[in-house]
């Protein structure tokens, strides 16, 4: 399909606007306290809604949706726990990773326990980040291909470029004013999608919560032989439940408070303790109803395909095609030109808002963490500008080829293999900050053991997964599970080995 004169004039618009706010706050960038932390000015509203263009993200506008579409809400359940993860986060955790002026949330794990900690610390988000950015880079690029025509790869590129642009000259301040237009606009192109499908149903929004209610798209369920099996509420390790699920939000969004660069950054950009505090209660207020709106937008759609019949819906309910390609069908074939135009901007935001602050981050705990403390020194601050930006363009880089690679995959949805590899990438980071900040045990052999430990108990993991190993070896438990007992696995070994050696000095 091509766009309409239209259409490509919005987008091409909504790009120049994004650049030009690049070369304006790229012109104020001269040190890197400015390109890092925008001079720790930002006031909490600011910073929350950019909180939210963040942690929303194309998985959000796209994954959201098509795994409601495909199955039903129980992927919704773990960002029930945000809220009660924010009120812990906001008065036992923040307060110890302002210390200093710190710009990282790895300083904290070298203060605590060694050097040796905070590089796994750090390396670890890098490399977890770089996950998140192919795929993000990949369900926009997907869209894109869907809709302007180009190929998958020629789309991939441009969105990668595109963002890499803005991102290495603006740093910090690009990020944040962009991640709050970018927000708008994504929320904006949720509610045109809702209203098209409102408008053309003949019973209106009641059909959606009729049809949904009695087809089982509104439960808590997941599909399991090609029937949508409501879950369980008690515990369980070989199965999903709603009671573990909720247990694996919590996990996720206190490492998310606790240890993930892209939120720790925006505390520590933020003009004093009690506006950070007002950032998190206001990326909690947004985000909730924010992640149910685009859940039910998929229960829409389900509704709306089921009054209007189309092939390619019929084939994505049947696995045959993937559940992300929903929301670029109903765009294409549904909304009046001029409106695709607006959506399709709402699509790019949603993976923008997501890159530049992971891209952003990776450039701040390189030259921060790894770079200025580890290799090279005493250098002025305009070379450590420099390498910022340098890094920042690298990791634009990798994310489009990441994201390439991920069109020759094959997945369930893309929310499912995001849930895992979060798991999977986790490493027991909690459990050592949780120590670090509750705790007088471990030091840093403790805590380097503990992490060997751990990382023998992923990779059995991984290799399960692929089942590469024994039937007796495999492991018994679901998952998306692998980030909850990682973190226990992590707690268990730190507090046994120091126990264990009690000579070994403490906090």
């Amino acid at each position: 399909m091509m766009l309409s004169p239209l259409d490509s004039f919005i987008i091409i618009i909504y790009f120049l606007i994004l650049f030009f706010i690049g070369i304006f706050f790229g012109i104020k960038n001269t040190s890197t306290e400015d390109y890092f932390l925008g001079g720790r000015k930002f006031r909490g509203w600011v910073l929350g809604i950019s909180l939210v263009g963040t942690s929303i993200s194309s998985i959000t506008f796209l994954a959201y949706p098509g795994d409601a579409f495909k199955t039903a809400w129980l992927r919704f359940l773990p960002n029930l726990m945000l809220p009660i993860a924010v009120l812990i986060a906001a008065y036992y955790f923040l307060p110890r990773l302002r210390i200093g002026k710190a710009t990282t949330a790895y300083e904290f794990l070298e203060e605590r326990f060694g050097s040796s900690v905070r590089i796994y610390g750090a390396g670890s988000f890098i490399v977890a980040q770089f996950v998140r950015l192919s795929l993000i880079l990949y369900l926009v690029g997907l869209v894109l291909h869907q809709i302007i025509g180009f190929s998958a790869n020629e789309c991939i590129i441009l969105a990668g470029v595109a963002v890499a642009m803005y991102t290495v000259l603006g740093g910090i301040n690009a990020v944040i004013w962009t991640d709050v237009i970018q927000t708008i606009v994504l929320v904006l192109g949720g509610l045109i999608c809702m209203f098209v499908i409102v408008e053309s149903l003949p019973g209106g929004f009641s059909q959606i919560i009729e049809v949904g209610k009695n087809h089982g798209k509104l439960a808590f369920s997941e599909l399991r032989n090609g029937q949508l099996t409501p879950v369980a509420w008690g515990p369980s390790l070989s199965e999903k439940t709603i009671t573990m699920m909720l247990l694996i939000g919590l996990i996720s969004w206190l490492t998310e408070y606790s240890s993930n660069q892209n939120t720790i950054q925006r505390f520590n950009a933020a003009s004093s303790e009690v506006e950070a505090r007002k950032a998190m209660y206001i990326c909690a207020a947004v985000s909730l109803p924010t992640w149910a709106f685009f859940m039910l937008l998929g229960t829409a759609l389900y509704v709306f395909f089921e009054s209007f019949p189309a092939a390619p819906a019929t084939e994505i309910i049947a696995g045959l095609r993937k559940a992300e390609e929903v929301i670029p069908y109903f765009i294409i074939h549904h909304l009046p030109k001029g409106i695709i135009g607006l959506v399709l901007a709402a699509i790019v935001a949603a993976a923008m808002s997501s890159l530049d602050s992971s891209i952003n981050s990776i450039s701040t705990v390189a030259t921060s963490d790894i770079y200025r403390r580890f290799i090279k020194k005493d250098a002025p601050d305009s070379h450590y500008l420099k390498f910022a930006r340098l890094t920042a363009f690298g990791t634009g880089l990798l994310m489009i080829g990441g994201a390439i690679i991920l069109t020759n995959t094959h997945t369930k949805t893309i929310q499912d293999t995001a849930t895992v590899l979060t798991s999977l990438l986790a490493g027991g980071l909690l459990s050592i900050y949780a120590i670090g900040f509750f705790s007088r045990k471990g030091n840093e052999k403790d805590v380097l053991f503990a992490i060997l430990g751990t990382m023998v108990f992923t990779a059995w993991t991984i290799l399960s997964s692929k089942a590469l190993l024994p039937e007796f070896l495999l492991y018994p438990f679901d998952l998306y599970y692998t980030g909850l007992i990682g973190n226990i696995v992590m707690f268990v070994l730190v507090y046994g080995i120091s126990l264990t050696f009690p000579g070994n000095k403490t906090y």
